[in-house]
C-alpha cells in the first residue's frame, strides 16, 4: 500500500523564529530568515522565484521544504462607477470575492473571510452558498495586498480603509481572521493602522465579547437590519441564538472594553424593514448603545425576491432616526451593475 504523501506546510504558517531555527539548522546564517520573511509580508511575494537576494540553492531548498499557498487575483470586473470586484482563485480551487470601492475620500478594500457562509441570511447571496472553509490568515492577507496593488495601479492611491463585509461570517474564523488583522496592521508587513479596518459581524455575542477581552483595536460593525427579534430572526436565523438583548450586552461590553463605537448596518428592504415602526424599534435599540447607524440601500439577488426601498423613502427613514438625535450615514451602492454591491458576492465565475 502506498504511504500517505506527507502535507507540506505553507512557509507563512510559521513565525519569524521557527523560520530562523531552520534555515539556521540549514547551515543558513539568521538573516536570511529575515530577508525571506521580508519578502512574505512586506513586499508580497509570490512565489519562491520572486525572492531575488535569496540564493538559487536556498529557494530550492524552501520549494522542497514548505509550500507557498498563494491567491491569485482570477477574474476582475470593472463598474461603471469605478468600482472593481476581484474573483481571487485559491490553492485548492475553491473561489472567493473581494471588492475595491474608490471614493473621492477613500480607498477601501471589502475582503472576505470565509469560502461560502453558513449563516443562511435570506436577503444575501453569499447566504445560499455552503460554507466550504474557513479562509488561512494568509489568504486574508493575500486579498488585502492584491486590492492594495490594484489602487495603486488604477488610482494611484494605497488603499485607506479595510472592510470585512464580503464573503463569510469573520467571527466563525476568528483566529485566523485576527492573524490576518495582525499581519495587516503590523509595521514588519502592510502597517495598516488598526482604526482604518472594520469587521462586520452578523452577531456572535461570544466571539464579540472575546474581541473586547483580546483589546482589539480595529472597529466592530453589526449587521442589524431589522430591530425585534421577530423580524430579525425572519431574515437571519443566527438571531435565534444570538437575540438583540443578548446582543446589546454584548456590544455594551465591547465599547466599555475598548472604547470604541459601534457601526450598526442596516440594509433598506422595501416593505420589509423600511416603515415608520421600523425606524422607531431602530431607534430604541440603538439608543441602549454608543452607535453610530449606517443606512445601506439593499441590492437585489437572484435567490430572492427583495428590493430596495426608493431614494425618498430611504432619506425619510433615516430623518426619522435623525430627529431622535442619532448618528446617521446613507450609503448608497457601488458596484451593482458587476454584483459587487452589499450582499450580491456569490462567486459568479
Amino acid at each position: 500500500m502506498e504511504a500517505t504523501k506527507h502535507k507540506i506546510q505553507d512557509i507563512r504558517d510559521i513565525s519569524l523564529e521557527e523560520l530562523t531555527e531552520t534555515l539556521v539548522s540549514w547551515g543558513e546564517k539568521p538573516f536570511r530568515a529575515k530577508q525571506v520573511n521580508e519578502w512574505l509580508w512586506k513586499k508580497n511575494a509570490r512565489s519562491f522565484d520572486s525572492m531575488t537576494n535569496i540564493s538559487t540553492g536556498l529557494r530550492e531548498k524552501l520549494k522542497q521544504e514548505f509550500s507557498f499557498n498563494t491567491v491569485k487575483a482570477d477574474l476582475i470586473q470593472k463598474s461603471s462607477d469605478g468600482t472593481i470586484k476581484i474573483g481571487f482563485r485559491l490553492s485548492d480551487g475553491n473561489f472567493i470575492e473581494g471588492v475595491l470601492i474608490p471614493t473621492s475620500k477613500r480607498m477601501t478594500a471589502c475582503v472576505s473571510s470565509q469560502v461560502g457562509c453558513s449563516l443562511n441570511c435570506t436577503f444575501c447571496a453569499t447566504g445560499y452558498l455552503k460554507r466550504a472553509r474557513n479562509l488561512k490568515h494568509y489568504e486574508v492577507f493575500d486579498q488585502v495586498a492584491i486590492i492594495n496593488e490594484m489602487a495603486i495601479e488604477n488610482y494611484d492611491i494605497p488603499l485607506s480603509n479595510i472592510v470585512f463585509m464580503g464573503m463569510g461570517e469573520p467571527l466563525l474564523n476568528y483566529n485566523e481572521v485576527l492573524h490576518g488583522i495582525d499581519n495587516i496592521t503590523s509595521p514588519d508587513a502592510m502597517g495598516m493602522s488598526p482604526s482604518r479596518i472594520t469587521l462586520s459581524t452578523a452577531g456572535i455575542t461570544k466571539m464579540i465579547r472575546k474581541l473586547a477581552d483580546d483589546g482589539v483595536r480595529f472597529n466592530l460593525a453589526l449587521s442589524l437590519h431589522a430591530a425585534t427579534n421577530e423580524k430579525r430572526s425572519a431574515i437571519m436565523p443566527i438571531n435565534d441564538s444570538n437575540s438583540l438583548e443578548d446582543l446589546t450586552e454584548a456590544l455594551n461590553y465591547f465599547y466599555d472594553k475598548t472604547g470604541s463605537r459601534i457601526t450598526l448596518e442596516y440594509c433598506v428592504i422595501n416593505e420589509v424593514n423600511d416603515h415608520p415602526e421600523d425606524a422607531e424599534e431602530l431607534a430604541a435599540f440603538a439608543r441602549n448603545i454608543v452607535c453610530k447607524i449606517n443606512l445601506i440601500e439593499y441590492n437585489s439577488i437572484e435567490n430572492a425576491d427583495y428590493k430596495s426601498s426608493s431614494g425618498n423613502r430611504i432619506d425619510r427613514f433615516a430623518k426619522q432616526l435623525e430627529s431622535k438625535r442619532l448618528i446617521v450615514n446613507v450609503r448608497r451602492s457601488r458596484g451593482k451593475d458587476i454584483d459587487a454591491a452589499c450582499g450580491q458576492l456569490a462567486n459568479k465565475n
